[in-house]
């Protein structure tokens, strides 16, 4: 028989901002861009409601990044509210199973799409990091590799 307090538990829905927490931490970037000074964090904001991500990469070409990560009520899943250096605002699709990281930008937002995006990312086993490369699609075409970019934990 349960108690009225685990049976209270139960009714409550998992926070799924806590699924994210295999992402936290000081990571270092490594891009096929270059040999590349570039990092990045992921914090938790206003007591674990948000998910903070900033990246600072040492290229001109490629923007310093602040994005807020939130849970998407509607689809499930969560959106990456994303901020460059450039004055870019963006809004991804975001997917993480604890393994496979997903970004997806394939409809305007705040800005024109003049082309779509996508980022996969697969976590190592360890946790020590994450795999990734972004792809591009102009409209018409396949997608494209964009570049590659591999997280590595830092500490």
């Amino acid at each position: 028989m349960s108690s009225p307090a685990s049976a209270g538990r139960r009714g409550m829905a998992e926070n799924p901002m806590t699924r994210l927490e295999p992402l936290l931490g000081e990571w270092r970037l490594e891009t096929s861009l270059g040999d590349v000074a570039a990092r990045a964090s992921f914090t938790r904001a206003l007591g674990g409601a948000f998910l903070l991500q900033r990246a600072q990469v040492d290229l001109p070409e490629a923007p310093d990044v602040l994005a807020v990560i939130a849970a998407d009520p509607v689809r499930g899943g969560y959106l990456q509210h994303y901020f460059d250096s450039r004055g870019v605002v963006r809004l991804y699709a975001m997917t993480f199973d604890g393994t496979v990281w997903t970004l997806l930008r394939d409809q305007p937002d705040f800005s024109p799409l003049d082309f779509a995006q996508r980022f996969t990312g697969t976590l190592s086993p360890e946790a020590g990091t994450i795999a990734g490369r972004w792809e591009k699609k102009d409209p018409g075409r396949d997608w494209e590799l964009d570049f590659e970019l591999t997280y590595v934990r830092e500490g």
